[in-house]
């Protein structure tokens, strides 16, 4: 996997109060790219972070529904990926995070 597509799968973290709590179970929440498949978002985590990945999880989040004074829309939707580190690996830039 080059460098490029790395960058493109991982898009950021996401922290929410329920990442937090996975983080404390070693597992870690990226937002991914709507392509992204779980061997590729493995392979990205370890190149990134230099960490060996036990799992990843993955999951749609769908947009809300929104009603206006023009009618009703929609948000954008986004996917999401939870990624299970392996037993004695931590990643030390979410610890400190919000």
């Amino acid at each position: 996997m080059n460098q490029e597509r790395v960058f493109k799968v991982l898009l950021g973290p996401h922290m929410t109060e329920k990442a937090a709590f996975a983080a404390e179970n070693n597992q870690y929440v990226f937002k991914v790219a709507q392509d992204a498949t779980k061997p590729e978002i493995k392979k990205a985590v370890e190149a990134l972070f230099e960490k060996k990945v036990a799992g990843v999880q993955v999951l749609n989040v769908k947009g809300k529904t929104k009603r206006t004074q023009h009618g009703v829309g929609l948000r954008k939707g986004y996917r999401k990926a939870y990624v299970t580190l392996a037993a004695g690996e931590t990643l030390e830039d979410f610890s400190g995070a919000e």
